[in-house]
């Protein structure tokens, strides 16, 4: 039988993230920048949820298959991959005809074919051969950081919020937990695309509560955390490694308006995010951790 430690070990999972976090906040605000550590330091800091996930189950005495490690329906992890794809192309197709930025970054693309030593290969080559190992060998890379957050975030603590307030505001409230966790090194290291942080926290906070909205369903609706690790891996990948960096400054405007500190991104998946949440009918409430 589960020792219980608040409802479902909600709380215990909130201290041993703290915790654990401390440790990597320390390390990554001592270099100043989220690569310190030759980017180890943040590696360690998106798997402290999982760790204290799993410490979490273990000293509650439940089995470690309540966060959902089954692989379930193949389709919704195709949706994972493929949404955060799609609204990324919306907002940065709407960000370059509109003129807040340029599309076809050339400092970005004569260093990413000298990596891939492509040095005289047209871009239009170099575009689309980067997008193809991005998408593909990228998104194994991508899956392993983003699979230690949500562990913790969409394995244990969305049901369990879910289970306790409902859909819409168990969603919500894992979100706002979830932003909270960024804020140390968002306040006191680069992670920024340029923006003051009183323009760019709020434009973040929106964009993570959009994005539990369709983590969590899709964690509820698959009944496995993978979706939601593979929409998470995507959405860094796809945003932080290709339409970030291809797209060209035009003016002060273009660090407002693009990544994830900027209105565009934020915006649109908001849109997305109450697509999904029109559907909250098709999730079930998770029952509750035996005690």
């Amino acid at each position: 039988m589960a020792r219980a430690t608040g409802a479902s070990g909600i709380g215990l999972f909130l201290l041993l993230t703290l915790l654990f976090s401390s440790v990597f906040y320390a390390l990554v605000i001592a270099t100043g920048h989220l690569g310190g550590g030759m980017g180890m330091y943040v590696t360690g800091l998106m798997w402290c949820p999982g760790l204290a996930a799993v410490l979490t189950c273990r000293l509650r005495g439940e089995g470690l298959s309540r966060l959902g490690w089954h692989w379930g329906a193949w389709r919704w992890s195709w949706t994972a991959y493929l949404v955060p794809l799609g609204y990324a192309a919306v907002a940065y197709v709407l960000i370059w005809t509109t003129g807040l930025g340029g599309f076809g970054n050339a400092e970005f693309l004569a260093r990413t074919g000298k990596a891939l030593g492509w040095e005289n290969a047209p871009a239009w080559l170099t575009t689309s051969g980067y997008l193809l190992l991005l998408g593909t060998v990228g998104m194994v890379r991508s899956l392993t950081t983003a699979l230690g957050e949500e562990i913790g975030w969409r394995g244990f603590l969305a049901p369990a919020l879910v289970t306790r307030l409902g859909f819409t505001r168990g969603a919500l409230v894992t979100g706002l937990i979830w932003a909270a966790w960024h804020m140390p090194v968002l306040l006191f290291a680069d992670y920024n695309a340029g923006t003051p942080w009183w323009f760019g926290m709020p434009c973040f906070v929106v964009l993570v509560l959009a994005s539990s909205v369709m983590t969590t369903w899709l964690r509820l609706r698959s009944g496995s955390l993978w979706p939601a690790a593979i929409m998470h891996a995507s959405h860094n990948l796809f945003i932080q490694a290709f339409f970030t960096p291809i797209t060209a400054p035009h003016g002060a405007i273009t660090p407002y308006a693009i990544d994830e500190f900027g209105f565009v991104v934020p915006l649109v998946m908001v849109v997305a995010a109450v697509l999904f949440w029109r559907r909250r009918g098709a999730v079930a409430r998770p029952p509750a951790p035996a005690r």
